[in-house]
C-alpha cells in the first residue's frame, strides 16, 4: 500500500514552510533515512529524511512552493511491487491552495474572493466585506478555540492585523458573521497614506522572506505588549582588554582565539546568576525564573537576524563559549540550525560595536525577559582612581521587561556585569 509523505513540523511552533528543494525524483528508490527534501522554515533550511521505504511515485509539492502548511500531503511512495502510476492516484492528493510557487507569490498577493467555497479548518470567521480578515495563526486558534468572531475586533498588528492582545477581553461566544437586521451605512474608504511610490520615484518590489515576516511580527508584538524600560551604564575595558590577549597568547596551541563578544557572553551569564531576578520570564498569572544562564546571540546573517543560544553561558569556560559561538555562527549563515539551538534561551546579548555604534537600545526577544545591547569601545576621558585619564570605554544598555523585572534589579544585573567586565578576572574563579 502506498504511504503519504506529508509536510513535517521541523519545529514546536513551525506551522508551515517552504518546500525549498527537493533532493529525489520520481521513480527514484528510496529508504528509511535517506533525504527526500530541503525545508525552509522562518529561521533555518533544514533537511527532511525519509521514513518508509519504497520508490517515489508522485510529488505534489513543486520545489518553490511557499506557506505549505504542516501535514500537507507533499509526496507518495510506492511500497516494492506496486505499480508507480496506480500508487500515483492514491486518494490523498495534497490541498494545494496554500502552496505557491515562489514566481507566483506576488501575484497571489493582490486581493480576490476565495475560489474555494469552503471555509479552511485553521481558520476563525475568513469574510469581511468580501475580503479575508488579516489575523495571525496563533489569533485565529484562539478565536477558533474561545467562539470569538474575528470580524467583529480591530486588530492592532501592521496593516490592522488581529494579533493575540487583540483578543484579550473579547466576549467569549459572540456570534459568528452575525446577519444586520438593517442595512448598516456604508463605512467611509480609508485612504492608504501616499508613499514614494505613488510619485513614480524608481523603485523595485522586494518580497519579505518567512524569516523578515517573523522578524516583523515579533519585534511589534513585543513593543505593543512588553513594556520596555532602558538602563545604560559606562564600561571600562582596559583589564579585559589585557587580560583576552593573555589568554589568547596562551590559547594559541589550541587554536582558539577569543574575541570580546566571547567575554562579554561570559560576563553577562554570571551576572544573571549573581541576580536572578534577572534571569527571568513573564508567563501571564506566574513567572519563570532559571538556574543556569543561556545567552541567545544576536547574528545577522543574509535577510535578517536569528540568535543562537550559547547554553550554560555561566558555567561555561570562555575558550568553550568561543568555540561554540564560532560554529553557531556559522552554521547559521548556513541556515543549518537545529530549531534547539535557536529556540529558547534566557536572555540575550547584541553586539553593534564592530560597526562604530556607540549606543543603542534593544527590542526583547520575547518570551526573554531582558537583552543586554553592546556598543563600541574607544578611547574617552574617564575617571580612574580619583584622577582623569584616558581609558577605552563602552556604553552597555540593558533591555528589561518591567512587569517581571523591577528597575532597582535592572540596576542590580548592569552593577555586576560592569563589575565583572572591569574586573574579568572575578568570572573566570
Amino acid at each position: 500500500m502506498s504511504k503519504k509523505v506529508q509536510m513535517p513540523a521541523l519545529s514546536p511552533t513551525m506551522e508551515e514552510g517552504t518546500l525549498a528543494k527537493w533532493l529525489v525524483k520520481e521513480g527514484d528508490t528510496v529508504s528509511s533515512g535517506d533525504l527526500l527534501a530541503e525545508i525552509e522554515t522562518d529561521k533555518a533550511t533544514m533537511e527532511f529524511e525519509a521514513v518508509d521505504e519504497g520508490k517515489i511515485a508522485k510529488i505534489l509539492i513543486s520545489e518553490g512552493s511557499e506557506g505549505v502548511k504542516v501535514g500537507t500531503v507533499i509526496a507518495i511512495i510506492a511500497e516494492e511491487g506496486e505499480d508507480l502510476a496506480e500508487a500515483a492516484q492514491n486518494d490523498a492528493a495534497a490541498p494545494k491552495a496554500d502552496a505557491k510557487p515562489k514566481a507566483e507569490a506576488a501575484a497571489s498577493a493582490a486581493p480576490a474572493a476565495d475560489p474555494a467555497p469552503a471555509a479552511k479548518a485553521d481558520a476563525a470567521p475568513a469574510q469581511q466585506d468580501g475580503k479575508r480578515v488579516k489575523a495571525s495563526p496563533l489569533a485565529r486558534r484562539i478565536a477558533e478555540r474561545s467562539g470569538i468572531d474575528l470580524a467583529s475586533l480591530k486588530g492592532s498588528g501592521p496593516n490592522g492585523r488581529v494579533v493575540k492582545a487583540d483578543l484579550e477581553g473579547a466576549e467569549k461566544g459572540a456570534p459568528r458573521a452575525a446577519q444586520a437586521t438593517a442595512p448598516a451605512a456604508a463605512a467611509p474608504t480609508p485612504v492608504a497614506p501616499a508613499t514614494a511610490q505613488d510619485f513614480g520615484i524608481p523603485h523595485e518590489v522586494v518580497k519579505l522572506s518567512g524569516m523578515r515576516k517573523t522578524i516583523a511580527r515579533r519585534l511589534t508584538e513585543s513593543k505593543q505588549q512588553v513594556p520596555h524600560i532602558y538602563l545604560t551604564v559606562d564600561v571600562q575595558l582596559d583589564k579585559l582588554l589585557k587580560l583576552r590577549s593573555e589568554l589568547n597568547a596562551g590559547l594559541a596551541g589550541r587554536g582558539v582565539k577569543l574575541s570580546v563578544n566571547d567575554l562579554l557572553i561570559k560576563a553577562l551569564g554570571v551576572a544573571l546568576v549573581q541576580v536572578p531576578e534577572c534571569n527571568v520570564q513573564f508567563a501571564g498569572d506566574q513567572m519563570l525564573q532559571f538556574k543556569r544562564a543561556d545567552i541567545s546571540v544576536a547574528v545577522s546573517i543574509p535577510g535578517g537576524l536569528i540568535t543562537p543560544i550559547v547554553t550554560e553561558a555561566d558555567s561555561k569556560s570562555v575558550s568553550a563559549i568561543s568555540t561554540a559561538m564560532k560554529d553557531l555562527a556559522s552554521r547559521a549563515k548556513d541556515g543549518k540550525l537545529a530549531p534547539q539551538e535557536y529556540q529558547g534561551g534566557t536572555a540575550s546579548l547584541s553586539n553593534m560595536g564592530m560597526f562604530g555604534i556607540k549606543q543603542f537600545e534593544a527590542v526583547i526577544n520575547p518570551p526573554q525577559g531582558m537583552i543586554m545591547a553592546i556598543g563600541a569601545g574607544e578611547k574617552r576621558p574617564f575617571v580612574v582612581d580619583d584622577a582623569l585619564q584616558i581609558a577605552t570605554v563602552m556604553s552597555a544598555t540593558g533591555s528589561f521587561d518591567h512587569r517581571a523585572i523591577d528597575g532597582a534589579d535592572g540596576a542590580r544585573l548592569m552593577q555586576a556585569f560592569r563589575e565583572l567586565v572591569e574586573n574579568p578576572l572575578g568570572m573566570l574563579a
